[in-house]
């Protein structure tokens, strides 16, 4: 069977919005060759050392390679994704070249080619991801083990919006917890809040992709019966009354569910948002004090933030 090959030239920031954007516009499958990625990886104290030019021809930013089977029209379809991701800026996220390259494949050189860009990944003191198809032996009797299928194209955890909201997690989980995942995209979020201690977890994310993703990693897990997956509009028509509240997306789009996010969270529980750029984290700050949540603590990784954040304290 031949595919198409639809290769996005973006910036380091936009590699899961780009990658989103491709998986619903109907493709298979994706790879990611990313900088950051690597230079991250690279400079694990946790892991080996790489040599960088082994993974990416590179100098910056990164490539989202998306596969179609050629029974998908692309003319149809490539302006409406050109569109979209021109659009990324309007969310707070640069897409560097944005460069869109089509060409023809065959399914051998991509099906396999992509994982060895994938490799396990101690993500923080405790967690360490890795890829379906390695084997992994634990370093230590308490560290905890994701596997994911990176080829779902969403949150690996080694990019640093999904890395700082691990931390996060790691920081607040005491366990019996009920946790709400928003945008959960690969699962990720809830596998690790399970791992943690917390007691139920749900899954919500807008798009079907997601979802299915979601489950596929998760059913990849053992003892994750306590996570429940659901097609959901962010915090919309929930009644779930949590403990801590997460959700890794856009600025602009946390925006949305702060209302909701107050409603549902218990007076001592926890709200954590991530994927909050430099140049959008006063907007949402003055967002997030208008509806009356405080400040916690905050986590950086180079121009990305992660916040905790709580209701006050009842005088």
């Amino acid at each position: 069977m031949k595919w198409n090959e639809v290769k996005v030239t973006t910036a380091s920031e936009a590699v899961e919005a780009v990658s989103n954007i491709l998986m619903e516009a109907g493709a298979a499958g994706v790879a990611i060759e990313d900088v950051l990625d690597i230079e991250n990886y690279q400079k694990d104290p946790f892991g080996e050392i790489l040599d960088k030019e082994t993974f990416t021809t590179l100098a910056e930013g990164a490539i989202v390679a998306a596969y179609f089977p050629e029974t998908i029209f692309l003319p149809e379809i490539l302006p409406t994704i050109k569109d979209r991701i021109t659009k990324l800026p309007e969310y707070g996220l640069a897409i560097g070249e944005n460069i869109v390259v089509v060409s023809e494949v065959e399914e051998s050189q991509w099906a396999t080619a992509w994982k060895k860009y994938y490799h396990p990944v101690r993500v923080t003191r405790y967690l360490t991801i890795v890829p379906s198809w390695e084997k992994y032996t634990p370093a230590f009797a308490d560290e905890k083990i994701i596997t994911l299928d990176p080829g779902m194209a969403f949150g690996t955890g080694t990019h640093p919006t999904t890395n700082l909201t691990l931390q996060a997690l790691e920081t607040v989980i005491r366990g019996g917890e009920t946790v709400l995942d928003v945008g959960t995209g690969s699962g990720v979020l809830s596998i690790a809040s399970s791992l943690y201690g917390a007691k139920e977890i749900f899954a919500y994310d807008l798009d079907e992709v997601a979802v299915r993703s979601a489950q596929e990693n998760i059913d990849l897990n053992a003892q994750m019966e306590n996570v429940h997956v659901a097609a959901n509009d962010l915090l919309k028509g929930i009644d779930k009354r949590a403990d801590i509240i997460v959700a890794n997306i856009l600025a602009d789009i946390i925006k949305l569910m702060l209302q909701d996010a107050w409603r549902l969270l218990k007076d001592d529980g926890t709200f954590i948002i991530s994927g909050i750029i430099e140049d959008k984290k006063l907007m949402i700050l003055a967002e997030l004090a208008e509806v009356g949540f405080v400040v916690d603590r905050i986590f950086q990784q180079k121009d990305w933030f992660a916040i905790i954040l709580k209701k006050p304290e009842a005088e």
